[in-house]
């Protein structure tokens, strides 16, 4: 069902902004190879570097790519399994995008339901849009389980005490500020029921996440190793809102 459902590449502007640099920084590398005058070994030197640089650069979209349409994929299964869900809750998907893990959690739900919440920006996500996710929940079967609602995650438009569980993949640090981002955190607390479990995946500023739990008094929170099943590698952080 995966094979067609598509969740769009994450980041594209950076995933553009690298491969222009690395392509012009290839290319500057052979010309300088070609045709700078100069000591020899000069020329070799920065000719190299250059190519070098390049090539590093398209290293880091390729793997972005592979990460977006392989290894995210392979990480949803993982990070759903840890919640252990009985199949009757609500599971909400903070910064959900185009639905990786709304869908997969409601692929676990027989009476429950997985509501999703985002600003739909297309800068953090490619073809990011309602239409598209719940195109995706169609193709993955589990259209009739999911819903989707706009709205902005310091200020989610649900009910205090109103959901079993919540996750996030690589959606809360696309708010810019430190306070907005424990804003964002507060609010996961705020919707959650007592004992309500929380999954949260990012390769950045999982620290803060880490301490804005402890100092709601969470229980049994952690921060995982990183994890190269994606690119830039990531961790996530859990823990469970006290009864």
């Amino acid at each position: 069902m995966t094979a067609r459902a598509d969740y769009g590449i994450d980041a594209p502007p950076v995933v553009l902004g690298l491969t222009i640099g690395g392509v012009i920084a290839l290319l500057l590398g052979l010309v300088v190879l070609q045709f700078l005058p100069g000591p020899r070994w000069l020329v070799l030197s920065l000719g190299y570097l250059a190519v070098l640089a390049g090539i590093a650069l398209l290293v880091q979209p390729m793997l972005m790519v592979w990460s977006s349409t392989v290894g995210k994929l392979r990480m949803r299964k993982w990070l759903i399994d840890s919640l252990n869900l009985r199949g009757n809750e609500t599971v909400l998907d903070v910064g959900c995008g185009r639905g990786l893990l709304l869908n997969e959690a409601a692929r676990r739900l027989t009476s429950g339901r997985a509501v999703g919440v985002d600003l739909w920006q297309v800068e953090d996500q490619s073809g990011n849009r309602p239409e598209a996710t719940l195109r995706n929940a169609r193709a993955e079967g589990v259209e009739g389980r999911v819903e989707v609602k706009t709205g902005d995650m310091r200020e989610l438009p649900l009910p205090d005490s109103s959901v079993d569980a919540v996750v996030s993949s690589m959606a809360i640090h696309n708010v810019r500020e430190k306070e907005g981002r424990a804003a964002a955190i507060r609010e996961i607390h705020r919707v959650l029921k007592a004992g309500g479990r929380a999954a949260l995946l990012d390769f950045q500023c999982t620290d803060e996440y880490l301490a804005t739990l402890q100092a709601l008094g969470w229980q049994d929170v952690r921060r995982s190793g990183l994890s190269f099943r994606m690119f830039p590698p990531v961790r996530v952080v859990s823990g469970r809102k006290p009864a």
